[in-house]
């Protein structure tokens, strides 16, 4: 998109000494003392753009010939010329600083009317290549040309527009200028001209496009009858945002509630897992130990009969006479010594039982004290997962009573938010519909009249959210969720509309949806300058409430916010020229062009030249 550059602006006159300033490609910053001009340059330029009334000053007196330098979208300079109180503007495809004698290249009107043939608009929008665009001027459909001046009036904003309660949209509070302020708005955030439509239909042709109204009526009527809410756009994208807000919050608890679920439910799988494994093992070591008790009985029995054994051979051996009771010779074939000899041999094999036997059970000993230990230890343990499993049953009783009451909620929630962007999409197609429908009953000029067309709502959407962009890049305190409302004309903040604001939010967002416009349109191809000029863009003002001036909140805009609105101004992808009181960052003194006007201190005094002197070292500066 083609684009126009400020140069300079000049005042000069005969013996009067030139008053100029130079403007950077990129950010211009004209600072400093109350009362020196700087207003007055913005006001100028306005001026000189097609305004129809020229500052006043005192200073300005004697200065016959203002001049504003301009570089074209093809990089040629041109140099308007007009007189202070001049209808008249010469052109010079020339840069001229000074007082200009020569004749002018061609001669244009300031004003434009629906007949200019050779009007600085038209000069200037052929340039742009905005010529052939069109706006609607009124609700019955008829349409004219774009101007310069509705180009101009949403990129240079004087301080007397930047703080007043009216529209940054509105030129004024009239309302036969609302239907084509809407128009240019639109035209800028979609880049669609209006058609240049003939209002002067046959009969013939009003009645199809009544029947066409008609059916369009009723597929209206349709839609409407299924909105299952009386709720506009705007106040359905309200509750859209706290609904989903809400969802946001029940989201958070539901998956820390639902991890607190699955823990406790993996947890207690774990533990019934391992309990399993304890009992299984209790029940072995618990049937090892009853063998082995067994066995230890067993044994020591062999020893109680093998030490009775032993006792009663060594009786019966020594004191019966007759059959050996050891090996059963018969009395005639026993040796002498026999029973002795017996009694040492049976004692001899007790003896060798009872070792082996006390040996067995001193191996099986230990190994009854080692089980009974790992018993009482898996008893232990299992006790212990006893404990656990039953926690953490309570803990998935508890967390499933909270989930499920949470989960309704959420359902509601969701069946909620569902519903409104089911009315959305009914909104946005009955906008759609009506936009049809106004073209059709623009055409028809015969029943009531229509509203202007509207901003598509995705369109719409995207430029809410570069103007949310740019207040949160500035930091600005107490104006969430910004939103250009196109049916009420005006930006609201923080549920509130902009003319019900003080001064100070008042100028924030006037500046802030005057760079997010025209960062909207240079981004995406729209019509625009390519230029802005704030006047007072970030000033907080704290002046006593007069008895006529609707009660306003301000806000403290702290050197922090202004800060950030310097640095993203830096980043502006076209040029801007900010008029301030306060001293901007030391960054931007580097990176921009600054002019410091110091009113009675030293330096330069202000927009006009105190004196010869300051004139000289102005020129030589420049």
């Amino acid at each position: 998109m083609s684009e126009l550059r400020l140069v300079h602006l000049t005042y000069a006159g005969m013996n009067k000494p030139t008053a100029s300033v130079e403007f950077g490609p990129d950010l211009t910053v004209i600072y400093g003392a109350s009362d020196t001009g700087k207003s007055f340059i913005a006001e100028s330029i306005d001026y000189m753009l097609g305004g129809s009334q020229a500052p006043e000053v005192p200073e300005a007196d004697g200065y016959s010939q203002i001049l504003l330098g301009l570089q074209l979208p093809g990089g040629s300079p041109l140099t308007l010329l007009r007189a202070p109180h001049g209808g008249t503007i010469h052109l010079y495809r020339s840069d001229h600083r000074s007082m200009v004698t020569a004749p002018a290249d061609t001669q244009v009107t300031a004003a434009h009317t629906a007949r200019s043939k050779n009007s600085l608009s038209l000069f200037l929008l052929n340039e742009l290549a905005l010529a052939d665009l069109r706006i609607r001027k009124n609700e019955a459909g008829a349409s004219r040309t774009l101007t310069l001046r509705d180009l101009i009036h949403l990129a240079v904003i004087p301080e007397t527009r930047m703080v007043a309660p009216l529209s940054p949209v509105l030129s004024s509070a009239a309302a036969s200028g609302k239907t084509a302020a809407a128009s240019v708005m639109r035209l800028l955030l979609t880049g669609e001209s209006d058609p240049d439509v003939d209002t002067g239909l046959n009969a013939g042709q009003r009645r199809v496009n009544k029947g066409k109204i008609t059916l369009l009526d009723q597929i209206i009527l349709d839609l409407q009858s299924k909105l299952t809410t009386n709720e506009n756009v705007r106040d359905l994208r309200d509750r859209q945002v706290r609904l989903q807000a809400s969802i946001d919050e029940h989201s958070t608890t539901l998956r820390v509630i639902t991890d607190r679920h699955l823990t406790a439910v993996t947890t207690r799988m774990k533990a019934a897992e391992e309990l399993a494994t304890v009992e299984s093992r209790l029940a072995e070591t618990g049937d090892l130990v009853t063998r082995f008790r067994l066995l230890e009985d067993q044994y020591r029995s062999d020893l109680d009969r093998l030490e009775m054994v032993a006792e009663a051979g060594s009786l019966l051996g020594y004191f019966r006479v007759g059959t050996c009771v050891f090996c059963g010779a018969e009395p005639e074939h026993q040796h002498p010594g026999h029973s002795e000899h017996e009694t040492t041999q049976l004692h001899l094999a007790v003896q060798n039982e009872t070792v082996k036997t006390t040996s067995l059970l001193a191996d099986l000993l230990p190994t009854i004290e080692d089980l009974l230990g790992q018993f009482e230890t898996l008893t232990q343990r299992r006790v212990s997962l006893l404990h656990d499993t039953a926690r953490m049953d309570q803990e998935i009783s508890a967390t499933q009573e909270q989930l499920a009451p949470m989960r309704a909620r959420m359902e509601e929630h969701l069946h909620a938010r569902s519903e409104i962007e089911r009315n959305l999409e009914l909104h946005e197609r009955i906008d759609e519909l009506e936009q049809r429908r106004s073209h059709l009953d623009g055409e028809t000029i015969g029943g009531a009249p229509r509203p202007a067309d509207y901003v598509p709502n995705r369109i719409l959407t995207a430029f809410d959210q570069a103007l949310r962009r740019t207040l949160e890049a500035w930091k600005v305190p107490s104006v969430d969720f910004a939103e250009y409302d196109q049916y009420a004309m005006d930006i609201r903040a923080g549920g509130r509309a902009r003319s019900s604001r003080g001064k100070g939010v008042r100028s924030v967002l006037h500046s802030a949806f005057t760079t997010a416009l025209a960062q909207f349109c240079l981004d995406n191809g729209r019509p625009h300058p390519g230029f802005i000029v704030l006047d007072s863009p970030v000033v907080t003002y704290r002046d006593p409430i007069l008895d006529d001036e609707p009660v306003g909140e301000d806000v403290d805009l702290t050197s922090h916010v202004v800060d950030h609105f310097y640095a993203d101004m830096l980043d502006f992808p076209g040029q801007v020229v900010i008029i301030e009181n306060g001293d901007p960052p030391l960054n931007v003194l580097s990176e921009a062009r600054v002019y410091r006007f110091t009113g009675t201190g030293p330096g330069r005094h202000g927009f006009f030249p105190a004196n010869l002197q300051e004139t000289e070292a102005d020129t030589l500066s420049l």
